[in-house]
């Protein structure tokens, strides 16, 4: 639902380029995580080129678990919700 909204700005400001960057939480080794959300990022992306966003306009940017928003890092114990926070894809204007 987010990207078809996504889709509907994107259609609505056609000289703007964003990045979608994808993050994970701490569990799993920093090498997987940074794998995962790379592919997260790359997938997002695909979808929107599939429902016809340009390419050129379109930029998919793994984190791994270098970027939480909270303080759920390796060997801290967090709840599933803290982990969860840390799951997300979001995206950044990077030209107008």
């Amino acid at each position: 639902m987010e990207l078809e909204r996504l889709i509907s700005f994107l259609e609505d400001n056609v000289n703007i380029s964003i990045e979608l960057s994808s993050h994970t939480d701490s569990r799993g080794n920093d090498p997987y995580n940074m794998d995962l959300s790379s592919k997260r990022a790359k997938s997002a992306v695909e979808y929107l080129v599939l429902r016809g966003m340009d390419p050129e306009r379109l930029v998919a940017k793994g984190y791994g678990e270098t970027k939480p928003v909270n303080n759920c890092r390796n060997g801290i114990e967090c709840t599933e919700d803290k982990h969860s926070e840390n799951r997300r894809t979001e995206i950044k204007i990077l030209s107008q």
